[in-house]
């Protein structure tokens, strides 16, 4: 049986991993159980009750966070000629066309969120195998595709945090960190789960959220009671 660390015993004294924590008194024991020497992130997840191999039941869509992510989002962006120079002046940290293909094709992928306009989108095809397992592929559903270059990339900048339901029917997402006051942390929690229940899909049945949990990167999992996270109705 493997040994357990002293600091994941101290980590996990006091936390009942069978309650449902109100999110108020869930994040300030998160808070105090943060002891990395380095800004951990907190990170939120919710069990849906979707079957997302069915299409109508698959969950996607962005969230704009009320106070920011707190990761420096690197953004890169297939444009030419002025929305090219739009992309770079909004802050783009990757501006290109068929010169960002061929970097992206020859493995250097230096950002996190991608973005195009829609005329690019026959090119940026063909990174489909490359970008898609990576959750960067550019999609107007999230408003990665989009002629409004310089909202995209301020959005991508401004903490901006696209979802994706996995195949277990979960979706997790950071959220911040815990250098943030609570209540900032509860504003983007609040935030995120709502959108996942604006973009609840025609097929899903019975309980759509059915659990939700927080954590930080260093930190314990803590159960939350739904209704101190969902607005009412």
């Amino acid at each position: 049986m493997a040994k357990i660390s002293k600091r994941v015993r101290a980590v996990r004294e006091g936390v009942d991993p069978t309650k449902l924590y109100g999110l108020d008194e869930a994040l300030t024991l998160l808070k105090e159980k943060a002891t990395a020497k380095f800004d951990e992130t907190v990170e939120v997840a919710l069990n849906l009750g979707v079957d997302p191999r069915h299409a109508d039941q698959m969950v996607r869509g962005v969230c704009q966070l009320p106070n920011g992510s707190g990761r420096t989002v690197r953004v890169a962006v297939f444009a030419r000629g002025a929305k090219a120079d739009e992309a770079l002046a909004a802050g783009a940290d990757v501006v290109g066309a068929e010169d960002l293909l061929a970097t992206v094709q020859g493995g250097t992928i230096e950002f996190d969120r991608c973005i195009a306009t829609p005329d690019m989108m026959p090119l940026v095809g063909r990174l489909g195998k490359v970008l898609g397992p990576r959750g960067l592929m550019p999609n107007p559903k999230v408003g990665t595709v989009t002629m409004d270059v310089k909202g995209a990339v301020e959005a991508a900048k401004g903490g901006a945090v696209e979802f994706r339901v996995e195949k277990a029917g979960i979706i997790h997402a950071g959220i911040g960190k815990v250098s943030f006051p609570a209540d900032k942390l509860a504003e983007n929690i609040r935030a995120f789960a709502d959108a996942v229940v604006r973009a609840k899909p025609t097929g899903a049945k019975g309980t759509y959220v059915q659990r939700i949990a927080v954590s930080s990167t260093m930190g314990p999992g803590l159960k939350i009671e739904p209704g101190t996270v969902l607005s009412a109705g």
